[in-house]
């Protein structure tokens, strides 16, 4: 099994967009989730993951936020072109109409939009989950495991187009142990909240060597 190491280059990877450009961000203030278009037992299943991701990073869970009454919205759907019909969505996501239009034509099966404070840090996200052939054969845990830690910090869009954040350990999946780690060290208290110079995983790095195990 893999340990919790990783190079500073794999970290600047990490959250180095295709454009070249650094963005590191984590939430700035506590997450008050709200899921739709899932079953309770489903429902259960997400509220454990994102219990236990927000365990391991140390940032806390809310019922509520007090500007934004839920900011972290699940969406999980069949077509895209459902979206365009969740009442008032286009107040949320501006240019709604146009954004799905890309999506359906690239044939993409998730999507995830940020907003950020005045410090940079997330204030919002909105996950958009279209339950495609791929995505209908995973284990409800691992769905719920995957779409948590990907809204857990602004990764790069690229972080896991070739290897996901998960791996298996005896027939179980968990979280792979340097994902958990470099979550870890992003929610240190030190640290910003958010940055755009690639030092920045030079000190994300440095945290996860010295972190203890979990």
């Amino acid at each position: 099994m893999q340990d919790a190491r990783m190079t500073p280059d794999e970290v600047t990877q990490l959250f180095t967009r295709a454009d070249g450009q650094f963005a590191f961000a984590r939430w700035g203030r506590p997450i008050a989730p709200v899921i739709f278009g899932v079953g309770d037992k489903t429902l259960e299943t997400i509220k454990g993951a994102l219990e236990a991701v927000a365990a391991l990073s140390g940032h806390k869970l809310a019922e509520t936020d007090p500007e934004l009454g839920a900011n972290l919205m699940v969406f999980f759907f069949r077509d895209w072109e459902e979206l365009p019909q969740v009442p008032n969505l286009d107040r949320l996501i501006p240019d709604l109409g146009p954004l799905v239009a890309r999506l359906q034509s690239a044939g993409a099966n998730q999507y995830r939009v940020f907003r950020f404070d005045d410090q940079g840090g997330i204030k919002a996200a909105f996950v958009f989950v279209r339950m495609d052939g791929a995505l209908s054969d995973l284990p409800a845990d691992v769905l719920a495991l995957s779409q948590v830690v990907q809204g857990i910090l602004l990764w790069s869009d690229t972080a896991f187009t070739d290897r996901s954040p998960l791996a298996v350990l005896q027939d179980r999946t968990i979280l792979r142990p340097d994902i958990a780690a470099l979550i870890r060290a992003a929610y240190d208290p030190v640290l910003p909240v958010a940055a755009s110079d690639p030092s920045h995983a030079l000190r994300l790095q440095a945290r996860m060597q010295s972190a203890p195990p979990a």
